[in-house]
């Protein structure tokens, strides 16, 4: 289990190398590939690189009325008011639930000789080639590497949120 400050430090470390060029879509499920190179901290020239999928789930429309279903779990009266008054609001507050899987048995992990910037420099001239609008690139620490896979999961969402937004804007449905 990481410490607070190996946390943090994952979460600082973490860096996109190459991103992927397409957003979260808005109507359907998103599967993004992902490359995460990390060094080993006691090994010079040795890196570790992670290949997997990300499975993004159709954002949801998560309106006052049912956000309190959603959110208050565990809070007491005060919460429940609060919620009831964002429900007599509806046009006010609407928020996009993301859903997000990686599956462990999507994994592929292999240890690579050369440096960290080496390695991530290689794989960024090779995937740039494939020129594939899905894949991401990124360098983190390897005991935080999940840190470091959330990280960017919640970055793409950021990234994401304003064009879902408009997507569904324009249909009527905000």
């Amino acid at each position: 289990m990481l410490s607070p400050d190996d946390f943090t430090y994952a979460l600082e470390n973490t860096r996109v190398v190459l991103a992927p060029t397409q957003r979260l879509d808005t109507f359907g499920t998103s599967l993004f590939n992902y490359f995460l190179v990390t060094e080993e901290m006691d090994t010079v020239n040795r890196s570790r690189v992670r290949e997997g999928h990300i499975h993004a789930e159709r954002p949801q429309i998560v309106t006052p009325q049912n956000m309190a279903r959603l959110l208050l779990e565990g809070f007491g009266d005060q919460g429940q008011r609060f919620a009831d008054q964002l429900g007599q609001q509806p046009n006010r507050f609407a928020f996009l639930k993301y859903g997000f899987r990686v599956s462990k048995s999507d994994i592929r992990s292999y240890d690579v000789h050369e440096s960290l910037e080496h390695v991530a420099g290689k794989l960024k001239d090779e995937l740039q080639l494939k020129n594939e609008p899905l894949t991401a690139l990124l360098t983190g620490v390897d005991d935080g590497w999940e840190v470091c896979l959330l990280k960017f999961m919640v970055d793409m969402i950021a990234a994401s949120m304003q064009g879902n937004l408009g997507d569904f804007r324009e249909r009527g449905m905000l």
